[in-house]
């Protein structure tokens, strides 16, 4: 059984979508530790409502809160207060897409930060990059933060239609595995988010 922490270099960058594709192409399990926000409905329902296969199982979130802001300050509003050791991994023997919250430096509580969950749960990481101006900042600090801190990176998810020399501009200096590139989609479907995933190399994944 191998984990998968997918966070991104921000908020808003397409890692519930990258979830859904990496999740139908592994037929893995996947789970959300914590959702923020639940108005418009929650990332496990997304996900669920987007895979094809009969393997996948959704697991219930660990924490759930109703403001769409920073963990730690939903928690705060919900008078609760986020514990890492708190937080189980589900009980399953399948591969598992653990989606983050935000970018990677967003505060659980006083003294952790989302991307203290990839360590807690064992996790590789997989980084999701998207197009737009800044991102090649973004992208190589992100970078920068997880090896200099000895995070295990799988690789980098591509996000959006990116110009060639932006695209090199983060690759080249990460020089991680390239794992997919998912282009823009104004149709968010069961069949877009199987087409995607049928372009998911598996070898890279394979230990």
């Amino acid at each position: 059984m191998n984990r998968y922490f997918i966070t991104g270099i921000g908020t808003d960058v397409g890692k519930t979508i990258v979830s859904a594709v990496l999740t139908e192409a592994l037929k893995a399990d996947y789970w959300k530790p914590l959702q923020c926000g639940i108005s418009g409905g929650t990332d496990k329902d997304l996900v669920s409502s987007l895979i094809s296969n009969t393997t996948t199982v959704c697991h219930k979130e660990g924490y759930c809160f109703d403001e769409p802001v920073s963990p730690h300050l939903a928690a705060s509003l919900a008078n609760q207060k986020i514990k890492l050791e708190q937080m189980h991994l589900p009980d399953t023997n399948n591969n598992l897409i653990i989606e983050g919250a935000g970018g990677i430096m967003v505060p659980l509580n006083d003294s952790n930060y989302v991307i203290d969950l990839a360590q807690e749960f064992e996790a590789d990481v997989i980084l999701v990059c998207r197009n737009y101006l800044g991102c090649i900042n973004h992208s190589l600090l992100s970078i920068d933060y997880l090896v200099k801190n000895n995070f295990p990176i799988k690789g980098l998810v591509l996000v959006g239609n990116f110009d060639k020399a932006v695209k090199l501009a983060i690759t080249n200096y990460s020089e991680l595995p390239l794992l997919a590139e998912i282009p823009e989609m104004t149709d968010i479907s069961k069949e877009s988010i199987f087409n995607q995933a049928q372009k998911i190399n598996l070898s890279l994944f394979e230990d």
